[in-house]
């Protein structure tokens, strides 16, 4: 009789290539780091819903509750498989919707993703009706998906453009922990174009008023608000400047990167203070780079197509 990990393998090869490589890469690694280990040597008809379940709790316990319930989704599907080819005669995870820890509900008003090929073509024409360094700002926001406050603050001695990273020293982070942040190829595009208006000062975007003090949030607060996000038009949600946070977190854990990198690279709070103890700023900073180069792609693709992008993050089975 087969065991788990051969079947989720045969699962993987029968379904890879309705995928993009890189997803499929990460399907197969977030089951051997999070599944094989526990369940991999078991029969496939061994399996039971509690064995599923402490595979789930397991993962939970490292605060990726969306890895959880991914893991949980591939072991259903990787079963449903096996039944479908004769290998399995019942289904360990067929009755575990909901087990999974839900996230606190984000209260920020955030753009949804179907929403964002609009927003980004708005964005593109707000030069012509307002300020060309709030648009800028907006831009490298949504591109870094950093808080507003870390965005405005920012001086141009913390960018290295040759090594294509911003380095937010502690001070000014809420965590009061140095955070990194690599630029995408469209991020250096706005440094580039905001240089010749903003070089000769401290802060890439000073305020109008006094070019020592940042530009507030209420400045792109209102800009975005100008652009009909602001809860009263038809058809646009609400947006503020801290949501592209949410929005793209959600976009990122969709897709299957690696929830920690999201994390670290949101420079959220680590929830295990063990764990605390040991993370560092340059932590998945391979992965992160790579990530944030494909987030400025994705959000490039809709902004020229004025379509929503489809991601193929669900578990195919």
């Amino acid at each position: 009789m087969s065991n788990f990990a051969d079947v989720s393998r045969q699962w993987w090869e029968h379904n890879k290539d309705t995928w993009t490589p890189e997803h499929a890469d990460r399907v197969i690694k977030r089951l051997e780091d999070n599944a094989l280990k526990d369940l991999g040597h078991l029969s496939i008809d061994e399996i039971t819903p509690k064995q599923v379940i402490a595979v789930v709790r397991k993962i939970e316990s490292r605060g990726a509750l969306d890895v959880a319930n991914r893991v949980k989704q591939t072991i259903r599907a990787a079963c449903r498989f096996a039944i479908q080819h004769g290998m399995a005669t019942k289904n360990p995870a067929n009755d575990l919707d909901g087990i999974v820890k839900q996230r606190k509900v984000q209260h920020r008003a955030s753009l949804p993703r179907e929403e964002l090929p609009l927003f980004l073509k708005n964005l593109d024409f707000y030069s012509n009706r307002g300020r060309f360094l709030t648009q800028q700002a907006i831009k490298l926001l949504v591109l870094t998906f950093v808080r507003s406050g870390e965005l405005r603050g920012a001086m141009w001695h913390e960018f290295d453009l040759d090594d294509k990273m911003w380095r937010i020293p502690a001070d000014r982070m809420k965590m009061s922990n140095e955070h990194l942040v690599p630029l995408s190829r469209q991020a250096l595009e706005v440094l580039e174009q905001i240089k010749p208006l903003s070089g000769k000062y401290n802060l890439l975007f000073p305020s109008e008023r006094s070019r020592d003090k940042p530009m507030s949030d209420n400045t792109m607060r209102r800009a975005i608000f100008k652009m009909g996000y602001d809860g009263t038009h038809s058809g646009k949600s609400k947006a503020v400047p801290h949501g592209f946070r949410a929005t793209a977190s959600s976009i990122l854990n969709e897709t299957g990167f690696n929830p920690d990198a999201i994390e670290r690279q949101l420079a959220h709070k680590e929830s295990n203070s063990v764990r605390a103890a040991y993370t560092h700023h340059a932590r998945y900073i391979d992965e992160r780079r790579e990530m944030m180069q494909w987030w400025a792609d994705y959000l490039d693709e809709m902004r020229v197509t004025g379509k929503v992008v489809p991601i193929f993050s669900k578990v195919a089975g």
